[in-house]
């Protein structure tokens, strides 16, 4: 039988399947129309001529639009005793849940939802108002949903709605991980344009002796991801990246900062005694692979990095005192980068550190080498320059058209190397004059700040490291 999503993501393998069940809306249109007009809010990204009614949210607030926390019914659903049947009929355990309005010549640009919370969800259609003229885009593929019918789509994939009737459209939209009946529905479903002799939806009549119980998930996000979790969204946005030179740094640095994390779970857990050492390791994470990736595109056209704050950064730790989190991130296509666009990753600035002291080098040119700095990531927390070193930084700021390091610098720089550095409290063999060289040969001239320059630095902190192979946190240095 052939699959419809892929293994372990629930990112569909086809942009659309029509669920083999409908149901009759103009008696759902009749429960909509009694709840009024006041309950309908602004969408929480604010697209023009769109709306939105909270039928499930956290704690069942209505005024909530989070995705962490005890996901449970509003009042509204409460009244619509038929919605409540409909959802029911799907058996899945269900998460965010609203009705969405599109107005007359409305539409919703196009985007993909890229964020941790559908890494692992269904989006559910249930069409309750609509006309034939109602265009649905995903991928490359189009379709008019009709009134009462049941479908899912693919999520990941870009996608717009086009209503170019002056009539309003309204859906149920209700987000799910699934269950068992539910995937029993979902491998019965029906592909457009795929031929499906005998396929029928069975239709699912209002029944007003039903009271439905519906199962909502309580957990989401939590707060902090495991190393195991955080592996796999890792693996999956960088094998979702389109090719581009820098994926294999990236992938390293993604694997140097995981089996730090491991690290902090077995000596943490989830414990709120741990959460500033992983926040101390997560941002210089974030940092580096935002100088790496700024211009790289996932193969939906969408921008890597949008992807990568929204299910990696904002999901890995939940340690907002104000409490859960708040809406997540949309994410929308690249404005002014073109399809396949590869520029250079923006000049790093690491932090070297060593027995006695932390300088902090800021690079103001590209490097030679791009993949020298990020060989040297340990992800520290900011280290205070030497005071010498920070008044050398304001001389170069006065005399920014000078090209030449100054020799005091470059001597500074050679003497922290020279120092055993601490791996983990430990001290290493020293470097080889040769690596040092090979160091201080791949940053390219001039050194100077990059403050007047508007050249990007990279506040990632490094430390110098031998690794069992002989390389930079056990990468060979090339």
């Amino acid at each position: 039988m052939r699959t419809l999503w892929d293994n372990p993501a629930m990112k569909l393998q086809v942009p659309f399947v029509q669920l083999p069940l409908r149901y009759d809306a103009a008696r759902l249109l009749e429960e909509v129309e009694r709840l009024g007009e006041e309950v309908w809010r602004p969408h929480p990204q604010g697209y023009a001529g769109n709306s939105a009614l909270p039928l499930i949210a956290v704690n069942g607030d209505p005024s909530s639009d989070s995705i962490s926390g005890p996901m449970r019914p509003t009042a509204h659903l409460e009244a619509c005793p038929y919605l409540r049947q409909v959802m029911a009929s799907l058996g899945a355990i269900w998460g965010r849940s609203r009705l969405m309005r599109l107005s007359g010549h409305a539409e919703v640009p196009k985007h993909a939802d890229l964020a941790y919370y559908w890494r692992d969800r269904v989006r559910v259609h249930v069409p309750i108002q609509t006309q034939p003229s109602v265009r649905f885009q995903c991928g490359d593929a189009e379709v008019n949903m009709a009134a009462g019918e049941c479908w899912i789509f693919d999520t990941w994939s870009p996608h717009r709605v086009i209503n170019a009737n002056p009539a309003q459209r309204i859906h149920l939209v209700a987000d799910t991980v699934g269950g068992e009946q539910f995937w029993e529905h979902a491998s019965g479903g029906r592909v457009p344009g795929h031929p499906a002799p005998g396929w029928q939806a069975r239709l699912v009549a209002p029944d007003p002796a039903s009271d439905p119980q519906l199962v909502y998930e309580s957990e989401n996000l939590g707060s902090v991801m495991t190393p195991w979790e955080l592996r796999e969204h890792l693996n999956f946005i960088v094998s979702e990246a389109a090719p581009a030179p820098q994926l294999a740094t990236i992938h390293q640095v993604c694997q140097r900062f995981n089996a730090i994390w491991l690290g902090l779970w077995a000596r943490y857990g989830t414990s709120e005694q741990g959460w500033a050492d992983y926040r101390a390791a997560l941002e210089p994470f974030a940092a580096a692979i935002e100088s790496l990736g700024s211009n790289l595109l996932l193969r939906n056209g969408m921008r890597f990095i949008g992807a990568f704050r929204a299910m990696i950064v904002q999901a890995a730790l939940n340690d907002d005192p104000r409490g859960a989190a708040s809406a997540p991130v949309i994410c929308q296509g690249p404005r002014g980068i073109p399809a396949g666009a590869a520029r250079e990753p923006s000049a790093p600035a690491a932090s070297i550190v060593n027995s006695t002291k932390i300088a902090t080098v800021k690079v103001a040119h590209r490097v030679r080498n791009p993949r020298f700095a990020f060989m040297l990531c340990s992800f520290l927390p900011l280290g205070r320059c030497p005071r010498r070193h920070r008044e050398a930084s304001r001389r170069r700021d006065a005399r920014a058209r000078d090209p030449c390091p100054e020799p005091s610098d470059r001597s500074f720089l050679l003497r922290s190397l020279s120092a055993p550095p601490r791996i983990f409290g430990h001290v290493s063999p020293p470097f080889q004059t040769s690596r040092r060289q090979a160091i201080l040969d791949a940053v390219a001239p001039p050194w100077h700040h990059a403050g007047r320059s508007g050249v990007a630095r990279w506040s990632i902190h490094a430390r110098i490291m031998e690794g069992s192979h002989g390389g930079a946190m056990g990468l060979p240095l090339r």
